[in-house]
């Protein structure tokens, strides 16, 4: 029987990011997986900013096509294009980016073990049926996972659905999506489609609250008709759940936590989950370090932690989602303003955390969208 320090449940972003900085600490990580990587994850594949200024690791080796403009449309009409100074987005794919970062957490000095089941029942932790004893054990196998399930976290997390495929580059018109995201707004409730760069394909995918689920391929489809195409033209159409956690869902106990999307931290309006991923990982990475240093007796600090640094952004996330959806109209309006492309600009580069700390003019459309969302 092995012993660990820490036993990671999953390799995705979060588990790897948080093997990583553990391993780096000295650790010893088992990080286990029921996949084998490379392996395919739907997801749109964007990390901005902020988000790959927080990865662990340098991931431009991953990174396909850079973004700087941003188009939001209206209903699949009324647009308006923003440009930024330097990229806001970086686009990868989930098959690449997974695996480099797992890598990376190998290369530190983290055990992986991939193609294997994990249990977790009543203190035991298996793998394939070998015991594995572990100090501390981190629930990072995202939306699906059952560990959070296991360790009696995340009861109160609430989901959201997405439909996404790819189209190579030679079905679209030359140079329309280089270096630009497009977000199609207030024609899905709870979401938007989109359809994101890659280096030889785009990335074309709606995301809805759960119950649009019935109704998600006919929202692809207004997407697909919107920017010329037909669904068949659509490789690898897959969808997933968006885990979204609400205030006071307890994510952390006395030796066990949950990190990125086992954790539900998708943002609310965007369901961007990149950053979040990353700064569980490293929060995670600090509080288990201070629970096997004897500086604290459980790892609930994790969560406090965790709240101070993301609940005002998905606080702001939650009231922009209702506005949306109620208020369809005159949230576009508002949207489409220079004033806030200021705010949106600064938030996918990381010089603000959350709205609320926009100061000056630029605050005027954030309030107005905040009392629209309340």
């Amino acid at each position: 029987m092995q012993r660990f320090d820490v036993l990671v449940v999953g390799a995705g972003p979060a588990g790897s990011a948080t093997a990583h900085g553990l391993a780096t600490a000295g650790l010893r990580v088992l990080v286990a997986d029921r996949a084998r990587f490379p392996r395919d994850k739907p997801c749109g594949g964007g990390l901005t900013t902020r988000a790959f200024r927080r990865c662990p690791v340098d991931p431009t080796e991953v990174v396909e096509e850079r973004v700087d403009l941003v188009e939001l449309r209206f209903r699949y009409g009324d647009s308006v294009v923003r440009k930024a100074a330097v990229p806001v987005i970086w686009m990868t794919q989930r098959r690449r980016l997974d695996a480099f970062l797992l890598d990376a957490a190998r290369a530190a000095g983290a055990d992986v073990r991939e193609g294997v089941h994990v249990s977790h029942d009543d203190g035991v932790v298996s793998l394939d049926g070998e015991r594995v004893i572990a100090d501390v054990v981190v629930g990072a196998d995202g939306a699906n996972g059952q560990t959070a399930k296991s360790l009696s976290l995340g009861g109160a997390i609430v989901h959201g659905v997405a439909l996404e495929g790819n189209v190579p580059y030679s079905a679209l018109p030359p140079d329309r999506y280089r270096h630009r995201a497009v977000v199609e707004l207030a024609d899905i409730p709870g979401g938007y489609g989109w359809v994101f760069p890659k280096g030889d394909h785009v990335n074309v995918g709606v995301g809805a609250w759960a119950d649009e689920g019935p109704r998600l391929r006919d929202h692809l489809a207004a997407v697909c008709a919107a920017h010329g195409l037909v669904p068949e033209q659509l490789e690898n159409v897959r969808g997933h759940r968006l885990p979204l956690r609400r205030p006071g869902t307890r994510v952390a106990g006395e030796r066990a936590l949950l990190v990125g999307d086992a954790a539900g931290l998708i943002d609310p309006v965007s369901g961007d989950g990149m950053y979040e991923c990353f700064v569980s990982a490293g929060l995670a990475t600090a509080a288990i370090e201070d629970l096997l240093a004897g500086r604290v007796a459980s790892l609930e600090p994790y969560g406090v932690a965790l709240d101070a640094e993301l609940a005002p952004l998905h606080r702001a996330s939650w009231k922009l989602k209702r506005a949306l959806d109620r208020w369809p109209r005159a949230s576009w309006q508002v949207a489409r303003t220079r004033l806030l492309w200021r705010s949106v600009e600064r938030l996918l580069l990381g010089e603000i955390g959350s709205p609320g700390e926009q100061r000056g003019l630029a605050r005027l459309p954030l309030r107005l969208l905040d009392g629209l969302g309340s």
